[in-house]
C-alpha cells in the first residue's frame, strides 16, 4: 500500500519521526488519525506528495542495515558517527519529549502513564548533548589531526559516560514497561513508543561503534 493511502496512525506508529513532520503540518494523527495521508494532506491544504517522499526518506533510515564499519577510515567512522548518531539524536529527542509531554498531560490519572518520563528524556538530552559535545570539540579533532593514540584520557572519560547512558536507558525502560504501550494507548502514546523504541536502538549501536570499534583503535579496553 502506498504510503499516500495508509492512515496517519499507521505512520505514525510505524515510521519514526512522522509525528514530528505531522506536527510540522498541523495534521491531527491523533485524533483523526483513522484519515489517510492523501486526505489529510488534501483537507489541510498541503501538498501530500512531497510529505510522502520525507516519509518514505525516514522509512528508508529506518530500515538501512548498518554496514560493517570496521575497516572504514578513521576520518570516515568519525564522519559517520557524527551524521548517524549525533545528528539524529538532536532530531529524536526534542520529538520525543514533546510526545511524553502530552502524554503524561492527557493521561495523567492512568496508573500505568509514564509518569516522569519526560522529565528523564530532558534529563537524557541535556546529557547527550554535553557529551556529543566534548567528542566534537575535542576527541574527533584529535582523531581528524592524526593524534588519536593521544586521546587515551578522552576516550576513558567518553566510556564512563557510556556507562551512565546505559543506566538512563535502564531508568527509561523502566518508567514505560520495557517501552510496551498498555492496552487503550492511543496513538500519540504508541507513537512515543514507538521513537523511543528506536532512539533505544540507535543510542545503543551508537554506543557500540564508539566503545568497540572507534576507542578501541586508540585505547584498548581492559578485558576483565
Amino acid at each position: 500500500m502506498e504510503l499516500m493511502d495508509q492512515s496517519l496512525g499507521q505512520l505514525a506508529r510505524c515510521i519514526p519521526g512522522a509525528t514530528r513532520l505531522f506536527d510540522q503540518h498541523r495534521l491531527d494523527f491523533c485524533c483523526a488519525g483513522n484519515r489517510t495521508l492523501r486526505t489529510a494532506a488534501d483537507q489541510a491544504g498541503v501538498d501530500a506528495a512531497p510529505l510522502a517522499a520525507e516519509l518514505q526518506a525516514l522509512q528508508q533510515r529506518a530500515d538501512a542495515a548498518e554496514q560493517d564499519w570496521s575497516e572504514a577510515s578513521d576520518i570516515a567512522l568519525v564522519n559517520h558517527i557524527l551524521a548517524r548518531y549525533h545528528a539524529v539524536h538532536r532530531e529524536q529527542l526534542p520529538e520525543l519529549i514533546r510526545l511524553a509531554r502530552k502524554v503524561e498531560r492527557v493521561h495523567g490519572e492512568r496508573p500505568d502513564c509514564p509518569h516522569g518520563l519526560a522529565d528523564h528524556l530532558e534529563a537524557m538530552a541535556q546529557a547527550l548533548e554535553s557529551h556529543m559535545r566534548k567528542e566534537e570539540q575535542v576527541l574527533f579533532p584529535l582523531i581528524a589531526r592524526g593524534q588519536g593514540r593521544m586521546a587515551g584520557m578522552p576516550i576513558g572519560v567518553m566510556r564512563a559516560e557510556h556507562d551512565e547512558h546505559g543506566a538512563e536507558l535502564r531508568r527509561l525502560a523502566e518508567l514505560t514497561d520495557d517501552i510496551t504501550p498498555p492496552r487503550g494507548a492511543c496513538t500519540t502514546w504508541r507513537a512515543l513508543y514507538t521513537g523511543l523504541a528506536t532512539f533505544r536502538a540507535d543510542l545503543m549501536q551508537h554506543i557500540h561503534t564508539e566503545n568497540n570499534i572507534l576507542f578501541e583503535r586508540f585505547a584498548p579496553a581492559v578485558v576483565h
